[in-house]
């Protein structure tokens, strides 16, 4: 059992979700699952905004969600999503699966709150099969040498991980994909909002392949 709780947040953010899927963060979410098929393992379920948006070529998704309020929510969201859910305990650390089970993983705004994103996608990694897609729509750095990146070092460094769960603002994540094997074939950097210059504000969607592994004589 992963036994994360942070209740304070866990409240926050049932609330915040439902605000920003109405903001536009729900187009986000369709578009980053549109297309999908066979079994989907996510990560970070949340309270299960994505489910809604899995499209009928998904036979099943796995949603791994280590915090206690937010997989209670989860589990009460799969009982009306248009495809199958099993909605679990468990880490994007040590995912409960077997090697090479799933077909896609889909990380929505979870990359950013791990406590080690090398052993997560690592983990995704070895859940994929190979050719496996990682859909993803995370949180990212903004531009270097920028006031905004220097402001995401700085709430980074003092209260936004105490506040959010863990959220760092300031990861290169698409580099991080990259590290762990991933080819990433299709990328979208935006804001979100639009306007705005919030510390996690800068936003990346996109979809990355699990290579096939080179034979080895």
């Amino acid at each position: 059992m992963a036994t994360v709780s942070h209740p304070v947040y866990a409240r926050l953010y049932e609330r915040l979700s439902v605000a920003m899927d109405r903001a536009g963060t729900a187009a986000f979410r369709r578009e980053l699952v549109a297309g999908l098929s066979g079994r989907v393992i996510e990560i970070g379920a949340g309270n299960g905004r994505m489910f809604p948006h899995y499209p009928p070529g998904v036979t099943q998704v796995l949603a791994v969600e280590p915090e206690r309020r937010l997989r209670a929510a989860a589990e009460r969201a799969a009982a009306t999503a248009p495809v199958p859910v099993t909605v679990v305990d468990g880490l994007a650390e040590a995912l409960p699966a077997g090697d090479g089970e799933f077909d896609a993983a889909v990380v929505a705004l979870v990359l950013c709150t791990v406590s080690d994103q090398a052993s997560a996608l690592a983990e995704i990694s070895r859940v994929l099969r190979p050719r496996g897609q990682v859909r993803f729509f995370e949180h990212v750095a903004a531009e270097a040498a920028t006031g905004l990146h220097r402001a995401q070092r700085l709430v980074d460094a003092t209260l936004w991980p105490k506040l959010f769960a863990g959220c760092h603002t300031n990861r290169d994540t698409v580099a991080a994909i990259g590290a762990a094997g991933f080819e990433v074939e299709e990328l979208r950097t935006f804001r979100f909002p639009a306007t705005s210059n919030s510390p996690s504000s800068p936003c990346v969607l996109g979809r990355a392949i699990r290579p096939v592994p080179a034979v080895q004589r």
